[in-house]
């Protein structure tokens, strides 16, 4: 089952693990900053094209971010 906290938990490791601040990922996906800050703290989500962005972005699988798995790596190759 989905949950808001888990999805905003591992975008927030994933942003620290790649030394970025919110800005930065706020200005990839296009938003402001807040946004990115109510996603961490799991009281917003986002669309289904920022969530491939980011997937893009650091490299892991949608099914990660959303908690349907605990291992990130992407199950697909890029541009496949």
């Amino acid at each position: 089952m989905f949950s808001k906290s888990l999805f905003g938990q591992r975008i927030l490791e994933q942003r620290k693990k790649h030394n970025e601040t919110q800005t930065t990922l706020a200005e990839l996906l296009g938003v402001k900053s807040n946004h990115i800050s109510g996603i961490e703290c799991g009281k917003r989500t986002t669309t289904a094209e920022r969530i491939a962005l980011i997937c893009e972005h650091y490299g892991v699988s949608a099914d990660y971010l959303l908690g349907l798995t605990d291992d990130p790596e992407p199950k697909y190759k890029a541009g496949g």
